[in-house]
């Protein structure tokens, strides 16, 4: 379970990385030329894209790093991340895998609690 987390953690990351590079990239493309955001519109909130473009792809990948030794810690990490997604991005056809993979992660290694390892976070 644990290193079913790890990946869905890193993995999850990577593809947020994505999609947080596009709406870092936007939100300053508007902020330049406003006209941009009059044709293809505007985010209610830029600040918290800008933030959550960096936080959640940084929190999954570390929650997916720390999901083999603290399974606790990397789970709540991973759920936090894809929550910060969700509430930022929404959820849609570029944000379903990410958002999907830091959850699922998050969820599997918070339920390795007896893990093959003798120590648990339990």
């Amino acid at each position: 379970m644990r290193n079913a987390a790890l990946m869905l953690g890193v993995i999850g990351g990577l593809i947020g990385m994505m999609v947080g590079f596009f709406g870092y990239g936007y939100t300053e493309l508007v902020n330049r030329h406003s006209e941009v955001g009059e044709i293809f519109g505007q985010f209610d909130n830029p600040q918290l894209i800008r933030i959550a473009s960096f936080l959640a792809p940084l929190l999954a990948i570390a929650g997916g790093a720390m999901a083999k030794i603290r399974a606790l810690i990397g789970g709540v990490l991973m759920l936090v991340a894809g929550a910060l997604m969700y509430f930022a991005f929404g959820f849609g056809v570029f944000t379903m895998f990410p958002i999907g993979f830091c959850i699922v992660g998050g969820l599997l290694a918070l339920a390795a609690g007896k893990p093959d390892e003798p120590k648990s976070h339990f």
